[in-house]
């Protein structure tokens, strides 16, 4: 082991001949990550140069590429990149959500540069400042992974969720010293693009890896007149090196017709992907205005679409609310939007709020509609009506989906929510005693535990149907979940009725008294 004392001139030991070969060198690196937790067990220095070893890295990967991955549980608070502890929380006017420095911004750049990805796993009990140690995986194509409260005994869920992620992380297909550049139509122009890359163009993001569960959004501007063709096409085209040195391409076309009917064009909206722009969009009003603006946007959206739509609609009735069927869950998912823990007001860590909004802007679609508005089931109303064929499960039971309020949560069921990266199951106190014997192997309400990390396996049907529909919700997504069962009364239980989006809460305004705010807006 070399042990490098300097922490600003960092220099390395040898020129060369520091990198192993995973193949020859195996036994001596499981030897090494195996004795790494007792090497330094008895130290109690808590300082963390994160800067020195980041250059260090940096040094070692410049000649070739390659990936760097960081495993953070503080802020760092000595050497290069030093950070100071700052304000927790941000309210509606603080501009708090800029970095402390450009340190790390600019290494991201450099790495950029030389075909090296920073990934970074946080796994911090305090503030780390994700707003600043974030840029180092943002510029240069890297991903970012967030675990708070990190510990083996009082949150087992999130050593559960970490291993899915890593394995994952470990297994998963990856591209190397990759581009990706879009191009569409004449009088069509792409001016913003969402994600963690580096622009090196116009239309060229520079990836030095890339990933499938990664995500990326763009916004168009129509900056000419299309009366003269019928369709437009987009085309994304990402040139990489594979794991075994090939380089390859991958092209993706889609083509639109061009209308200059309402009705056309309002049937053919995708309220998913608007809502999921909005997100972006919203994330980037936040960085450089604040997130009173940023929440005031997203409401202007869901009055101008349908102020938009009233006007094209000649029998609407005064002062009703009318919107096209294509995007009747705008304002539904604009108000969840608003309850996100990315844009709500109150008392969020900043950690928690940097986390969120990168979630809005670097995970899929599909992915991220379930963390804006969750999925909850009713599964005490599992049957075999409604059953899927999943290639790992089998046929699996779907229960019926339910909308976000507590109206529709009673005591004598059994809910569960799908968040995207948890999964929360709540029991109420009058539950049957057949689900409490056949799914939790208990007697009584009294005897079931105020929380749970994981659904014992029992030998029943009943049983076998709830843990197959929880593994296919496993299966369906590239990433870890953290799975909490709480019975009602757990202290814990907020964290399943915080997401019940059109309820109203101490800081929020409920789903109907938010439809009247718009229909006020529309008719003043």
């Amino acid at each position: 082991m070399f042990v490098c004392p300097d922490l600003e001139d960092i220099q390395l030991p040898m020129p060369d001949g520091l990198m192993a070969n995973l193949n020859e060198k195996r036994e001596s690196i499981q030897s090494f990550l195996e004795t790494l937790p007792s090497l330094f067990s008895d130290t109690y220095d808590t300082d963390s140069a994160l800067g020195a070893a980041l250059t260090v890295g940096y040094q070692l990967l410049k000649p070739t590429g390659g990936r760097m991955t960081i495993m953070q549980t503080c802020l760092p608070n000595i050497g290069l990149g030093a950070l100071k502890q700052r304000e927790e929380n941000i309210d509606k006017e603080s501009s708090n959500m800029a970095p402390q420095t450009d340190f790390y911004k600019k290494f991201a750049l450099d790495c950029a540069g030389v075909q090296i990805a920073v990934d970074l796993f946080m796994f911090n009990s305090l503030n780390s400042d994700l707003a600043t140690l974030s840029c180092v995986s943002k510029y240069c194509g890297g991903e970012i992974k967030y675990y708070p409260g990190f510990h083996p005994e009082h949150h087992p869920e999130q050593i559960n969720k970490f291993c899915m992620d890593f394995k994952r992380y470990l297994t998963r297909k990856i591209g190397f010293e990759a581009v990706m550049r879009i191009r569409c139509t004449r009088g069509l122009a792409i001016h913003t693009f969402h994600g963690n890359f580096f622009v090196r163009s116009t239309d060229l993001l520079a990836l030095p890896n890339v990933n499938p569960d990664a995500g990326f959004g763009m916004q168009v501007n129509i900056e000419e007149s299309l009366s003269d063709i019928s369709n437009v096409c987009f085309q994304a085209a990402v040139l990489y090196t594979s794991s075994k040195s090939e380089r390859r391409i991958r092209i993706h076309t889609f083509c639109l017709p061009v209308t200059k009917n309402m009705n056309e064009i309002v049937n053919g909206a995708d309220q998913e992907a608007i809502v999921g722009l909005i997100s972006k969009m919203a994330v980037d009003r936040t960085a450089l205005n604040s997130l009173k603006d940023a929440r005031d946007a997203m409401i202007n959206v869901a009055i101008d679409y349908l102020q938009a739509y009233r006007q094209h609609v000649t029998s609407s009735r005064p002062g009703s609310l009318i919107s096209p069927y294509s995007l009747r869950l705008i304002p539904t998912f604009v108000l969840a939007l608003m309850k996100n823990e990315a844009f709500k007001f109150g008392s969020i860590k900043m950690d928690d709020r940097v986390y969120a909004m990168n979630l809005c802007k670097t995970l899929p679609l599909r992915y991220l509609m379930l963390t804006i508005y969750p999925n909850l089931y009713a599964i005490h109303n599992l049957d075999d009506k409604k059953v899927i064929t999943d290639p790992d499960e089998g046929d699996v039971c779907i229960p019926p989906r339910m909308q976000l309020s507590s109206e529709n949560i009673d005591r004598h069921g059994l809910y569960l929510m799908d968040c995207g990266e948890a999964i929360y199951m709540w029991v109420g106190r009058s539950i049957s005693d057949i689900y409490l014997q056949e799914v939790f192997n208990v007697k009584s309400f009294a005897e079931l535990p105020e929380v749970m990390y994981e659904l014992p396996d029992l030998e029943n049907e009943l049983s076998e149907k709830v843990r197959q529909f929880i593994a296919y919700l496993y299966d369906i997504r590239p990433f870890g979940l953290k799975f909490l069962c709480f019975k009602e009364g757990s202290h814990q239980s907020s964290l399943f009725f915080q997401h019940l989006h059109d309820d109203k809460t101490q800081n929020s305004i409920s789903y109907f008294e938010f439809l009247k705010h718009l229909s006020d807006q529309l008719n003043n």
